[in-house]
């Protein structure tokens, strides 16, 4: 990972805003490296007549220390936000006694749903900050977290983002927490996930190098490259039943 890099991403999202013809941009913060390095990378592509705004929406269990987080580095990056809790729109969502799946999928359209009407009355692109490692893993919410109009990191696999995140000098709280989505108390994404980022990114990068059609992914041949037998069979089997996610609805043809 390069200066270069980070270069290349900004042209691409001043392309990309003015391919769309449009002048403001919108992104969800949470205090997590993804959407702190999105939120950095959008200030340093954005000319000065172009506008920016950080969402920070924390739920009823959310850790107060992330949103803290997102406060100092919008300080630090001068970074214009908001706070728009959703604690209210969770409190009557739990009365349904929700899975936690329900809920976690809940509270991240929620989420998405309120960035969009930033987005509508500002004119403004909403922008996405879900990295690589998750969108193969199919670690997101369909119309929540993975909506967006254009998504700066989504070639970065999540080691990546650090990589990143430490180039750009954002804070080291932000840098040293683990990745969480923050839907419900001690909510890790290794916990989830069953692995760390630092043991999954290899095997991503690896299938993603030689089986660019995920559904056509050769478990055999990742285990007899030295990949773990288990975690090969989990992560390819989690690979190829999140598929849908990345397809369009389908339209019937007459």
């Amino acid at each position: 990972m390069s200066s270069h890099t980070i270069e290349k991403t900004c042209d691409f999202l001043q392309s990309s805003l003015e391919k769309k013809n449009f002048d403001s941009i919108v992104f969800g913060l949470s205090g997590g490296i993804d959407s702190a390095v999105v939120g950095v990378l959008c200030k340093k592509a954005l000319k000065k007549h172009q506008k920016i705004l950080a969402v920070c929406m924390p739920a009823i269990h959310s850790n107060p220390m992330h949103l803290q987080d997102a406060k100092t580095l919008c300080t630090q990056f001068d970074i214009p936000y908001t706070i728009h809790s959703i604690a209210p729109y969770e409190k009557i969502f739990r009365e349904e006694n929700p899975t936690r799946l329900r809920l976690g999928n809940f509270l991240a359209r929620m989420r998405m749903n309120i960035l969009y009407d930033y987005s509508a009355k500002n004119n403004a692109l909403v922008i996405g900050t879900s990295n690589k490692s998750e969108l193969m893993l199919g670690y997101g919410t369909l119309h929540g977290d993975l909506a967006c109009a254009i998504n700066p990191i989504a070639t970065f696999y999540k080691t990546q983002i650090f990589q990143i995140a430490k180039i750009l000098n954002l804070p080291q709280n932000i840098i040293q927490k683990a990745p969480s989505a923050d839907l419900y108390p001690n909510q890790s994404d290794s916990d989830e996930l069953g692995y760390s980022y630092e043991i999954l990114d290899p095997l991503l990068f690896y299938i993603s190098q030689n089986f660019p059609v995920y559904k056509t992914i050769d478990s055999q041949f990742l285990i007899s490259q030295g990949f773990d037998t288990k975690m090969v069979q989990t992560i390819v089997k989690r690979i190829q039943n999140n598929l849908f996610k990345h397809e369009h609805p389908l339209i019937q043809n007459f």
